[in-house]
């Protein structure tokens, strides 16, 4: 991250010694972009600012000639609209999906969507809905109210799965409360062959599919091919958010994304996303 570099220039004053200089003011600091983040969502965000959100957030900044200052919330993600946004303790929210209608949201920054996550050894190929192999598979890690659930729902998988994805978060209830599963377990099963496969969204993964000392695979899961019902979506345009009122501001962080489109793209690199083309 860089530091806007300001200007200035000084007149000599005359005392009755002579020239001598003005008092040389303090330099101006950069005004600080608010951005709400949640202390615990990682490998998006982290407290210590290691999630790949936060440095895409000190990138924009930086490009802005702004400074990153993260507002952080020892809730989960989905709260930091409601209790962030909307209340003016932020004026940014990373990583929402464009078109969120609560917000304005800037143009999509990067596409992703979700994989299959695999042994390497298992050498294990899906690329179909209607792969017999699911049919008899009777662990697979996934998030709860996700596409992954909706679509194991589809077809007819889930009350076979359903023990095994609650031992994830320990058996916690869902009723009336968020529950994420956490995206690391969900590898590490795969990897000590507790899950057959892990069905996720390529961000949330990525990281630990890379560090696993247990070579994995990422496979883009196919389109819904079931044919039954509104087909579920697999693929989704990332975007920052602001206040509905806010399009200045708005139109500052478009041109910064722009600007800083080559820096993103190698933050996504490094940590492993498999983007996909944007949306036409």
């Amino acid at each position: 991250m860089f530091l806007r570099v300001f200007h200035r220039f000084f007149r000599a004053g005359v005392c009755a010694g002579g020239l001598a200089l003005a008092a040389l003011p303090a330099a101006a600091a950069p005004e600080a972009l608010r951005i709400c983040a949640s202390e615990i969502e990682a490998p998006y965000s982290y407290k210590d600012g290691s999630g790949f959100e936060n440095r895409i957030a000190e990138i924009v900044a930086a490009q802005m000639g702004r400074k990153a200052d993260f507002v952080w919330s020892p809730r989960a993600a989905i709260y930091l609209v409601r209790d962030g946004l909307d209340k003016n303790e932020c004026d940014v929210v990373m990583g929402l999906d464009s078109g969120d209608e609560r917000v304005l949201t800037t143009r999509p920054y990067y596409r992703a969507g979700y994989v299959f996550v695999t042994r390497a050894d298992r050498e294990l190929s899906i690329d179909t809905w209607n792969d017999p192999r699911l049919k008899q598979m009777s662990s697979i890690a996934m998030g709860y109210a996700s596409s992954a659930e909706a679509m194991i729902k589809k077809i007819g998988k889930y009350e076979d799965n359903a023990n095994y994805v609650y031992s994830l978060t320990d058996f916690k209830s869902r009723r009336n409360q968020y529950i994420r599963v956490d995206p690391a377990r969900m590898v590490n099963e795969v990897a000590q062959g507790k899950a057959d496969l892990a069905i996720a969204f390529a961000p949330e993964v990525a990281r630990y599919v890379k560090a696993s000392t247990v070579p994995l695979k990422m496979q883009r899961v196919p389109a819904d091919d079931t044919g039954t019902g509104e087909p579920i979506a697999f693929q989704f345009d990332q975007s920052m958010a602001v206040r509905k009122n806010d399009r200045a501001l708005l139109d500052a962080l478009n041109a910064a994304l722009a600007a800083a489109a080559p820096q993103i793209q190698k933050v996504l690199s490094d940590e492993g996303i498999p983007v996909v083309p944007a949306a036409s």
